[in-house]
């Protein structure tokens, strides 16, 4: 997929990349989804020397919570204050640190320190986003569709990897695609499941596709980086009488014109671009160019409003679902028909009813995987959805289900936001319990994404100093995230009812959390600074993915929000950068001035350490990270613009956005929390120490490749 689509649809190929694979897939008719990992041949070597774990540690349990986000300085406050009784209680015993994150502190690198125990030069996650080295295509960083092969062997003989069916537009691939884990290096209940030991993993993020059990012993659910039925991150649809002046297209969610005739409007559903049709033969037949959102297959759905209340009845698939206004749904499946009955892609949706009038807006949340009957393989094994489903009902399957796409949109506002992150917690509270009730032996891992999502979007709510900070809606909802936390502190004691003189109990955060007051566009800064050059003619506004760039005449340039790399001769497809000595004097030098980098606004550096990664990364994937990760300062945070390859006129401005709450700078600033229930002993812990923990626990050696260390 990389690489191949012109730049004029890069957006759309790079949100569709996994689903443009989903059809063959579904087909089932080739090898599948690839979910092996990406091993090296030592680390292998390695694995496989694992000795059985003693009778003793076979009976050990092992308990961890992982909080994404939970911010030491407001844990330490909220326990100050008594607010956190069962935290307190931990710490008072000594076990409590704060938590060094990784650099940067990106929840999919920093995850992947925790599950590999080893830095980004091991497993290979840099930032969000990254770009191919050839030709500087952007891809999401933690997994990868590969499409069917245009070609196929059938008897020696190479072919088209197509059967058409006779007298139609559908076509069925012979071998399918697949869809890689692009994480690398050793999870650590690998290594357990080497020595024997059993694992639940429950949402981890980075794990999409979830690693296969060698030998059944472990159960996991795919978490962060786990896709929508369209293969985005979470695409929602809203259903309105009146389309905003901005477009249809309002970035992680489409706006879609109903209009009534009477009580009744008709409207559509949408689901993965239809695979199985052929439309470059529809296209010559037709002389019409296929637009990108009719190639995708819908369900269309029957809206009918009643007369005299709010309240309105949504008929879909056979289905009548009844809803008044200000209410959410329960989930309802869907199946996306592919070809007419013989092919359907399953999926699962909730709807939200936010007003019937006088403006009618209708919101539906982004195509759930079906964790029962998997689009794309979600659970290892494919049972586990099925089971879960069968004890808590569906779920949400997408990585990030607190739709902050929505509130960002307009379509939801505070009320309704906080209405949906209370449904996802509830939703991950049951399925605690449920893990936890029947949790025996071994280690088990569980998953809250809540504090994380809502410190993004409701950070504003209680900072009134935040330029996004507004004085009407936004004081109502001042103490929600001390509420939140305080939620906590009932999620910890339930698990302290568990735990015995048998159980080690770990409660951890990826990161911790900042103010988001001002975006940094580092690429319009290389480009003031000489380091990136446009082709003539080409306007800094009019650049998108970095479309325009003269690479024969630039020296560097910004991917992801932290990552800075050289156009590197021999690395990227047409750099100019020689690798050593001049290599590394342009290293110094940009970090130098990234390190003197001040805001004219409030005469702040803005940049309080821009790392080198030649000093900080070590493993085999260290030779394709960033040359330089940026450290933002407190309160900065790199722009989503120039994180997708857009170069602006100014270098600094407000952030605006409801997406007021970051941890994206310097990890330094975005210090997380390390509780346990005995005391810690290593001083300054890190993500990386806690795999090493987890082995320990079971008396099991870390592994050669692990920077940490045990921490008791």
């Amino acid at each position: 997929m990389r690489g191949r689509a012109p730049r004029a649809r890069r957006a759309a190929a790079l949100g569709a990349a996994l689903a443009c694979s989903l059809a063959a897939l579904v087909a089932g008719c080739g090898p599948g989804a690839s979910t092996d990992g990406r091993l090296t041949q030592a680390e292998r070597a390695e694995l496989a020397s694992v000795r059985p774990a003693s009778d003793e540690a076979r009976t050990k349990r092992v308990i961890i919570l992982g909080i994404d986000g939970m911010d030491h300085r407001i844990t330490e406050r909220l326990m100050a204050q008594g607010r956190l009784p069962h935290f307190r209680m931990l710490a008072d015993a000594g076990g409590y640190r704060p938590l060094l994150s990784s650099i940067p502190p990106q929840s999919p690198v920093a995850w992947s320190n925790f599950i590999t125990g080893a830095d980004p030069g091991v497993h290979g996650i840099f930032d969000f986003v990254h770009r191919t080295r050839e030709s500087y295509f952007p891809y999401l960083s933690i997994s990868e569709a590969r499409a069917a092969p245009k070609k196929t062997r059938v008897l020696g003989l190479e072919v088209p990897n197509r059967i058409r069916l006779p007298l139609s537009d559908y076509v069925f691939p012979l071998r399918s695609g697949g869809v890689e884990n692009l994480r690398g290096g050793v999870a650590f209940w690998q290594v357990l499941e080497k020595a024997g030991i059993p694992s639940v993993i429950f949402a981890i993020p980075s794990n999409f596709p979830p690693v296969p059990s060698e030998r059944g012993l472990v159960k996991s659910l795919s978490g962060m980086g786990t896709p929508d039925i369209l293969g985005t991150y979470g695409t929602s649809s809203y259903y309105v009488t009146s389309v905003p002046t901005g477009g249809d297209d309002a970035g992680g969610g489409y706006f879609y014109h109903v209009a009534f005739d009477g009580v009744v409007a008709e409207a559509k559903l949408y689901g993965p671009p239809n695979d199985f049709k052929d439309f470059d033969a529809i296209e010559r037949r037709t002389g019409r160019a296929v637009p990108y959102q009719e190639r995708k297959a819908t369900v269309p759905f029957r809206i009918t409003v009643d007369p005299e209340n709010p309240v309105i009845m949504i008929s879909l698939q056979g289905r009548e679902i009844l809803l008044s206004e200000g209410e959410f749904s329960p989930f309802v499946p869907v199946a996306f028909e592919m070809v007419p009955r013989l092919v359907k892609v399953p999926g699962i949706v909730r709807f939200f009813l936010k007003s019937v009038r006088p403006d009618f807006v209708l919101y539906a949340s982004p195509v759930q995987i079906d964790p029962a009957d998997q689009a794309l393989p979600i659970t290892d094994p494919p049972s586990y959805g099925r089971e879960l489903v069968d004890a808590l009902g569906p779920f949400y399957t997408q990585g990030m289900a607190e739709d902050t796409k929505a509130i960002e949109n307009g379509v939801f506002g505070n009320r309704e936001f906080v209405a949906l992150a209370e449904i996802v917690f509830d939703e991950r509270m049951r399925a605690y319990r449920y893990e936890l009730d029947r949790f025996e032996t071994g280690c088990l891992y569980m998953y809250f994404s809540s504090l994380d999502q809502c410190q993004h979007s409701m950070w504003r709510c209680g900072d009134p100093s935040h330029p996004a900070y507004d004085p009407a809606e936004d004081p109502a909802y001042a103490t929600y995230l001390d509420k939140l936390y305080v939620r906590f502190d009932e999620v910890l004691a339930t698990a302290l009812e568990k735990v015995d003189e048998n159980t080690t109990l770990l409660v951890c955060s990826d990161h911790g959390f900042a103010p988001w007051y001002r975006e940094v566009h580092l690429n319009t800064w290389l480009w003031n600074e000489g380091y990136l050059v446009l082709k003539p003619g080409v306007r800094p506004d009019e650049v998108e993915w970095l479309s325009g760039v003269d690479w024969t005449q630039t020296r560097a340039y910004g991917f992801g929000i932290n990552s800075l790399y050289l156009n590197l001769r021999g690395r990227e497809g047409r750099g100019i950068v020689t690798p050593g000595v001049e290599a590394n004097a342009l290293v110094d030098e940009i970090a130098a001035k990234l390190d003197a980098l001040v805001d004219p606004k409030s005469g702040a550096r803005a940049v309080s350490a821009a790392y080198k990664t030649r000093d900080e990364y070590h493993g085999p994937c260290a030779p394709d990270a960033p040359d330089i990760v940026v450290g933002y300062s407190w309160g900065y945070r790199g722009s989503d613009a120039s994180a997708t390859g857009k170069i602006g006129v100014r270098v600094f401005d407000d952030n605006t956005k409801k997406w007021s709450g970051d941890h994206c700078s310097d990890y330094r600033h975005v210090v997380g929390v390390l509780f346990a229930n005995k005391p810690i002993a290593r001083e300054g812990p890190a993500l990386y120490d806690l795999a090493p923990t987890i082995l320990a626990e079971f008396g099991v050696p870390p592994m050669s490749w692990m920077v940490g260390r045990p921490v008791f």
